[in-house]
């Protein structure tokens, strides 16, 4: 990939460090953190803001199955997953995010259903048992380590013959990274990836942040035989009221219909959402190491 060398100088601990600062969604409720009361307004900003989520995930479908879950953060979908059934395997980078989660598996008394690690996926294996399980979810994570195809690499070693692997990445060809592009860079393409890594997230200065297409996506998944892959999600409330828990559309969103808006999502959303299984005979261990 073109971009594979952008954050070669990049480590591992300076993507947990940054996570740590502020974990995925803490600021989603001003409620005290902890709390169920938290947790449920959490949650349902999350799905509000995300819809995609639930319909991706089908967190029904794996009632009764096993689910790794590669970067929980704090755990609002595992807690739908373990929520509808499934025995949750939950991995993260972040000290801080696993506190929170691991303090939420206990308030809605699901603690038999989750079991946490604190790790890096690109070397998973060295604290994750290895074992197939019918799901491997990832979603909004595998872009923001520094090796992505020793994470995929990873992950093949916990896929059998019927397991699916659920991935979310950052598209490149997206209305935000347009947007980044305008507002940040003022039109310099040439620091696209820099500016990207810097305003991917609410809080800036993420260290690393690759975005894929739908066919760079498919040169990642080596290994994997990529089943559905789809785009969706923009990002469309002003940010000032969004802080203040205000849903106030900025006005050229407002100006569009709902499904010409739906329309503008399916082809520049910012999420990448890829359906894949193990290509090959998909045995634990079988395939071949990542280029």
């Amino acid at each position: 990939m073109a971009v594979a060398q952008t954050f070669s100088t990049r480590t591992v601990e300076d993507v947990r460090r940054y996570w740590n600062a502020r974990p995925c969604n803490i600021r989603h409720s001003p409620k005290p953190v902890g709390t169920r009361a938290y947790f449920d307004e959490v949650e349902a900003r999350k799905y509000l803001v995300e819809p995609h989520i639930p319909a991706f995930a089908e967190f029904d479908r794996w009632a009764g199955k096993k689910v790794l879950e590669i970067g929980c953060g704090i755990g609002t979908d595992t807690i739908r997953f373990a929520r509808a059934g499934a025995q949750v395997t939950a991995v993260d980078l972040s000290e801080a995010s696993l506190a929170v989660a691991k303090e939420r598996a206990a308030v809605f008394d699901l603690d038999d259903r989750i079991a946490f690690y604190q790790g890096d996926v690109e070397r998973l294996s060295e604290v994750v048992p290895v074992e197939p399980y019918d799901l491997v979810y990832s979603f909004g994570v595998i872009h923001h380590t520094p090796r992505p195809q020793d994470a995929i690499g990873e992950i093949r070693k916990y896929m059998g013959p019927q397991s699916v692997f659920k991935m979310m990445v950052y598209h490149r060809h997206s209305w935000k990274v347009l947007w980044i592009l305008m507002k940040f860079g003022k039109g310099a393409f040439w620091k696209l990836d820099e500016l990207i890594a810097r305003h991917s997230e609410a809080q800036t200065g993420c260290p690393v942040t690759y975005s894929y297409s739908r066919r760079t996506v498919r040169d990642l998944l080596q290994g994997f035989t990529v089943q559905k892959a789809f785009v969706d999600h923009i990002f469309a409330y002003r940010i000032p009221e969004y802080k203040r828990h205000e849903y106030r559309k900025v006005w050229y969103f407002r100006l569009l219909p709902d499904p010409a808006f739906r329309r503008l999502e399916r082809s520049l959303g910012w999420h990448l959402c890829v359906e894949a299984r193990p290509a090959g005979p998909g045995r634990i261990g079988s395939f071949p190491a990542p280029a």
